[in-house]
């Protein structure tokens, strides 16, 4: 077991639990900031208003957000050097997660490769902790696992040294397979994982039961989207009755059915707009009932 849910699966109607934690020793608010968007267009290069970004990320954490995830492929480079720009020194109480594996040759999405050599994801380990003004990163993803240069296995081996070596303090993986993902567990704990996973697409399934089953986090993408499948208008028509009944938007409820349906959610909803965020926050406040959540769980099959 890596990771300490705070609570079961809330059937009762009764508010999710507020908290997580992460590697059994990080506890964090349940609905976290994903920092993503905090870059240029197509994720490339700096955001274009920088004081208006480092007044969100101000704002989120003033806000009580105490997750904030990055990358160093978001920019690259810019989005950890904004986080640290913003918020160094940073509050004890904020977990900041970045990401390493990918790298990014131009503007245009066809440069972004995936690299899984050891002494490059141990370069980015260390650059990573360097622009953010850490001397331990708290929770760092391979961002990949689709590296064809390396060994899976070698690669999560690479971070098991870098967190022996105290470089990170807790392993994640993104972009993993189920297979992999237990290969890793068979070589060093982890505490997180990230995927595909909301009310239209449920493409991560088998990796949210497996965090579960361990103990980890599961940090859903695209948590409060859903025009993904091709059937807006029928889930439209489930969410939008629930969010009258709770003075919601359905984004909201979206957002408030991750964490009634599993103890293992974080999401990491992104925005620019402050607004948006404090949505998105007012989203852990919203008490769903057994029924309801039953109900967006049926829109798509966990598969």
């Amino acid at each position: 077991m890596t990771t300490n849910h705070d609570d079961h699966t809330d059937t009762t109607g009764g508010s999710a639990p507020q908290t997580i934690t992460i590697g059994g020793d990080l506890s964090v608010g349940r609905i976290g900031f994903g920092a993503m968007q905090l870059t240029g267009k197509q994720v490339w290069g700096e955001y274009p208003d920088r004081p208006a970004a480092i007044n969100l990320l101000r704002t989120a954490v003033d806000a009580g957000v105490t997750f904030i995830d990055t990358a160093d492929v978001y920019g690259p480079h810019t989005n950890e050097t904004l986080i640290r720009e913003a918020l160094h020194p940073y509050p004890e109480h904020l977990v900041i997660a970045t990401k390493g594996g990918f790298v990014r040759g131009g503007f245009d999405y066809s440069t972004l490769g995936a690299v899984g050599n050891p002494n490059y994801l141990r370069q980015a380990a260390h650059t990573s902790a360097r622009r953010l003004g850490v001397e331990r990163i708290d929770l760092y993803y391979l961002h990949s696992g689709r590296a064809t240069d390396a060994p899976f296995e070698e690669q999560v081996a690479t971070l098991a040294a870098l967190r022996e070596e105290g470089v990170i303090r807790h392993i994640g993986l993104s972009n993993v397979t189920l297979d992999q993902l237990r290969a890793a567990q068979a070589i060093a704990p982890i505490a997180a994982v990230t995927a595909h996973y909301n009310v239209a697409v449920r493409t991560g399934a088998d990796l949210l039961r497996a965090a579960e089953e361990s103990g980890a986090v599961f940090s859903p993408w695209h948590p409060v989207r859903f025009d993904e499948a091709g059937e807006t208008e029928k889930i439209t028509a489930v969410l939008t009755p629930i969010a009258h009944r709770h003075g919601a938007t359905n984004q909201q409820i979206a957002l408030a059915w991750h964490l009634h349906s599993s103890p293992a959610s974080l999401p990491i909803p992104g925005t620019t707009s402050p607004a948006h965020l404090a949505d998105n926050l007012a989203a852990a406040g919203i008490a769903l009932t057994a029924e309801e959540v039953a109900a967006i769980t049926a829109l798509a099959p966990e598969a």
